[in-house]
């Protein structure tokens, strides 16, 4: 780390503290919200079919809302107290679909590799180099712009890892995370079968079924988009800089002020990486003064679309590129 990267860690220091007041409010502006927007669909199915979409819609951006207090837990910025931490961390897991001490590991290791070629594969989306593409097999070739299809990611994607992948344990998972895997399943069948009882199973699907594919949409786009974009930061382990991965491997998602309040400023990402204990509800303030933070890679709604033609890594020319551009590398056989 030069001069200037610990000069910027140095300055993002001291908002590395949350603030007892201001997260209790955001859990209270969040919660709540949801519970009500929640029991208001409930009572909308009477009413109009697109009247409960339209609340859905709604609880679903108060839905992305919890995962960011779920997200701060999980590095410990929500709560000083650690044990806190843990415990909201594993109540909005529930409602959120994911089980704490698990996807904890697997984000910590996320942060450590961030952009490192060397080291992908846990708590980060697939990618594969030109390189590694040319070289895989054809089944290999298949798999790959299968789970790059927006289809499969942005919509299969969500239904397999927040129903199916999260209900089972990593592999050499110590007891204590195995154990909190089992609880929050539990507590997810408890939850599901008491209002499929007090409501009916087809009401219950009719409302939790689009704001968790909603939210699971919104929640797979906002991570995808953060680390895949124009400009984006890739490098081998040797040459691998945890402060130039963070500040330009790692979008400033520019949102509408609404928008980015029901993301918890998730979109000042590069804020994030660069210092993962700083809460979100700091995260702009710490943008806004941090001259050199201002200087990051920026995508807006509209630029933020242009992400999905991105699809394997040019190590040569250090950029993204099309499956299509693969032509300008070799004839690919069948493919």
């Amino acid at each position: 780390m030069n001069k200037n990267q610990k000069e910027l860690r140095k300055q993002v220091l001291p908002y590395e503290k949350s603030n007892f007041i201001a997260s209790v409010w955001q859990l209270i502006n969040t919660i709540v919200p949801y519970i009500i927007l929640w029991i208001l669909a409930y009572k909308s199915l009477s009413v109009s079919n697109y009247l409960t979409m339209g609340i859905d819609v709604v609880a679903a951006g108060f839905l992305v809302r919890t995962f960011i207090i779920f997200h701060d837990c999980c590095h410990y910025s929500f709560f000083k107290n650690r044990t806190a931490n843990k415990i909201l961390g594993t109540l909005t897991g529930i409602l959120t679909l994911f089980p704490y001490s698990q996807w904890q590991h697997d984000h910590s290791v996320h942060h450590a590799t961030s952009s490192n070629l060397d080291k992908r594969g846990t708590g980060d989306i697939w990618m594969l180099t030109v390189d590694e593409y040319l070289a895989s097999s054809d089944f290999t070739k298949v798999k790959y712009r299968l789970y790059r299809n927006p289809f499969v990611m942005f919509i299969l994607g969500p239904i397999y890892v927040f129903l199916i992948k999260n209900r089972f344990n990593r592999k050499g998972a110590r007891l204590k995370e195995r154990l909190n895997t089992y609880l929050t399943n539990l507590l997810i069948a408890v939850l599901g079968v008491t209002l499929c009882w007090a409501i009916g199973w087809e009401a219950f699907l009719l409302v939790e079924g689009p704001i968790f594919l909603l939210a699971g949409i919104a929640g797979v786009w906002l991570f995808y988009v953060q680390h895949t974009f124009e400009d984006s930061y890739f490098e081998e382990d040797k040459d691998w800089e945890y402060v130039r991965a963070a500040v330009e491997g790692s979008s400033y998602y520019k949102l509408p002020k609404i928008l980015q309040w029901l993301t918890g400023n998730i979109g000042y990402h590069h804020v994030h990486h660069l210092s993962p204990r700083v809460p979100n509800y700091m995260l702009e303030q710490v943008h806004n003064n941090t001259t050199p933070l201002q200087n990051v890679p920026t995508i807006t709604l509209k630029t933020s679309l242009s992400s999905l033609k991105f699809h394997l890594w040019d190590e040569q020319n250090k950029k993204f590129i099309r499956f299509r551009d693969i032509k300008f590398f070799a004839n690919l056989p069948g493919l």
